[in-house]
């Protein structure tokens, strides 16, 4: 059974080591006429014994290994009488035919007069029901390929998911409110991408929110919409770069302020589970989002980053339009790889009745210390001022957890505080245990226990 594989083997390796001659020949040797090509010489060829025998062939040469393999294992290499092999030069057909039956010769003599082509024989034949089995699942799989590729969703969309259920313990609820409560949110995102770098979002979102946190101002960051398990379109946007500086975004609702900033900075806004784990002050204005948005991103290098957002809120009324009532912001980034992430903000807009509203500016700040981070805000409107102060830690317990502890005032006094910490399960399921106190303004303290479970899909 070796000695047929071996030659089976002998074969291609002749005609790979031929024709890359060939090749060769034809885009880098000299010009060489049909006559020259046909003389007595050039079918005058000597079988050679060791590849050192050729003159020409040099161990740097990109072929030396296959002549040396035709030499030692198969011992069907010829050159020419004056111990030359001419890899560079093309060659005739009296060549090709000679060097061939050299080859041939050797195949037959491994072959040993065809025992080893009778045991394939019988192998095929052995196994001929084996063979068609598995002949038959790959027809079947390429069938279903062929299925799959004709009736798939999507070849351009993807379907992802969010959902965050809450678990709620009041350990002090405001007045009566001290029974333990369940909350849900869900989020299914159509993701579609017609170039691979732009983005065209389509989210529906259902859930509840009947206030299990409304001790705590601004409630959860995940929260759900105000009806039992209303349903409804969250985001329509499409995202897509302009260069490779310039990204912009064009949104049909939903989309304000910090949906168009590249970031929030502070590193609580995420693994939180409180809505002021964000920076506040983003929803302060609450004019633009549902009605038409714009956004534009511009890197002046890879550290700063200028990001621009225009949001109306009732531009798809005819008496309104899209200037009439409306929200606009400006932020500058610095984003480092190192010690300090920082922006700076202006916010401001139009109520719709003619008022302007009370314009904000603001400046964020994140100083990270190798996975251990401080950050924070402050933010003033008209005189009144809102701010955040806490510290984080990256990868604590564990690759991809977090923890954090922070403070957040609003521009109503309104107070929020949160210690948690978010556990990465697996890639798909993170839990978040978490601490809330908050005394909204004019209101007692509260004192909450909640468990967020977050599966992403």
């Amino acid at each position: 059974m070796g000695n047929a594989w071996k030659a089976l083997m002998a074969g291609p390796l002749f005609l790979g080591a031929v024709f890359s001659s060939s090749n060769i020949a034809a885009e880098a040797a000299e010009t060489v006429s049909v006559d020259a090509l046909s003389n007595s010489e050039s079918i005058q060829l000597a079988q050679v014994t060791s590849v050192s025998e050729l003159s020409d062939v040099l161990p740097s040469d990109w072929a030396y290994t296959a002549l040396q393999r035709l030499v030692e294992e198969y011992g069907c290499l010829e050159g020419y009488p004056d111990r030359s092999y001419r890899g560079n030069r093309a060659m005739t057909r009296y060549e090709f035919a000679a060097g061939l039956n050299a080859c041939l010769d050797v195949i037959v003599q491994l072959i040993g007069g065809g025992d080893d082509l009778d045991t394939i024989r019988r192998l095929q034949e052995e196994f001929a029901a084996e063979l068609a089995t598995i002949r038959g699942r790959v027809d079947t799989l390429e069938a279903d390929v062929a299925e799959l590729e004709a009736n798939q969703f999507s070849t351009t969309t993807k379907l992802k998911g969010q959902l965050d259920a809450h678990l709620v313990v009041p350990f002090d609820g405001p007045d009566d409110e001290d029974e333990v409560t369940f909350q849900y949110r869900t989020r299914l995102n159509l993701d579609t991408s017609f170039t691979g770098e732009d983005r065209l979002r389509t989210r529906l979102q259902f859930g509840d929110n009947s206030g299990a946190l409304s001790g705590a101002p601004g409630g959860f960051a995940a929260a759900g919409a105000a009806g039992i398990d209303d349903v409804r379109v969250d985001d329509i946007y499409y995202s897509f770069p302009i260069g490779s500086r310039i990204s912009a975004i064009i949104s049909a609702n939903s989309t304000v302020s910090d949906d168009f900033v590249t970031s929030t900075i502070v590193p609580f806004d995420g693994p939180g589970v409180a809505d002021y784990s964000g920076p506040m002050f983003y929803d302060q204005l609450a004019i633009g989002g549902d009605s038409l948005g714009v956004g534009i991103n511009i890197a002046f290098t890879d550290n700063l980053i200028l990001d621009l957002g225009y949001a109306t809120g009732r531009g798809q009324e005819p008496d309104k339009g899209i200037f009439d009532e409306y929200e606009y912001i400006a932020q500058l980034n610095f984003l480092s790889d190192g010690l300090i992430d920082a922006a700076v903000t202006y916010m401001d807009g139009e109520d719709g009745d003619g008022n302007g509203a009370e314009e904000i500016i603001a400046g964020l700040l994140s100083l990270d210390f190798g996975g251990f981070e401080i950050g924070g805000y402050f933010a003033d409107q008209d005189g009144d001022s809102s701010f955040m102060g806490g510290v984080a830690v990256s990868d604590f317990l564990g690759t991809g957890n977090a923890a954090g502890v922070y403070y957040s005032e609003d521009f109503d006094d309104g107070e929020t505080a949160e210690a948690y910490y978010s556990m990465k399960i697996n890639k798909y399921w993170t839990l978040t245990p978490s601490v809330i106190y908050g005394e909204p303004d004019g209101m007692d303290d509260s004192l909450y226990g909640v468990i967020r479970s977050r599966f992403n899909f």
